[in-house]
């Protein structure tokens, strides 16, 4: 097991940390502990079945390894404005094999959906779309197909979606999609036509 220490001296959180703490009332070693395991929590766990090794990565093709700077494109502030709902999605710039990404939705001055998101290279360069809703459970697909202007990611076992893809139009425009499975067995997509917030 590796031991991880949090040093006070040019920890950049530590001024918040210090200012929860007063909040709620936690000893600061607690506060910095829980941020520790945040900060590992980040890590994505492949599914079993796209181990190496595993029958499905026999049986399928090799994964053409793809750097994830080509999706620099989806970096920045989008926003979808629609009867009378305001959808920010931020994504910050790729590094370090990761793009970390948040998205809000607002109606009529009350915060009533956000997400967690995160892109991640993968064992062998794949790349991964984490997604986790509200606090719900985090959710994997995984990248199958990527041109310089659009990406697509699939979990085929997922409810819905169990597609999302990003599109970049002209003029600092973004489609985001998903796709899936209706109740009455159509398939359903839902899109954001999103503008890029300057």
């Amino acid at each position: 097991m590796i031991g991880l220490t949090v040093e006070p001296v040019g920890f950049p959180g530590l001024e918040i940390i210090n200012h929860i703490s007063l909040i709620i009332n936690l000893p600061m070693r607690t506060l910095r502990f829980i941020f520790t395991l945040l900060l590992l929590a980040g890590a994505v766990a492949v599914p079993a079945a796209d181990k190496p090794g595993s029958a499905k990565t026999k049986a399928a093709k090799p994964a053409s390894t793809v750097n994830i700077v080509k999706l620099a494109w989806l970096a920045g502030h989008w926003r979808l404005e629609k009867v009378g709902r305001v959808i920010d999605e931020h994504w910050m710039a790729p590094a370090g094999g990761v793009m970390l990404g948040m998205a809000r939705t607002v109606f009529k001055g009350k915060e009533i959906e956000h997400e967690f998101l995160q892109i991640r290279e993968g064992p062998g360069g794949e790349l991964y779309y984490v997604a986790q809703p509200g606090g719900q459970p985090e959710t994997t697909f995984k990248a199958t197909s990527l041109t310089d202007t659009e990406v697509v990611f699939e979990n085929k076992e997922h409810d819905f979606p169990q597609i999302i893809g990003y599109s970049r139009g002209p003029d600092d425009t973004l489609l985001a999609y998903l796709e899936g499975p209706a109740p009455n067995g159509e398939t359903k997509r839902v899109e954001y036509p999103y503008t890029r917030v300057p």
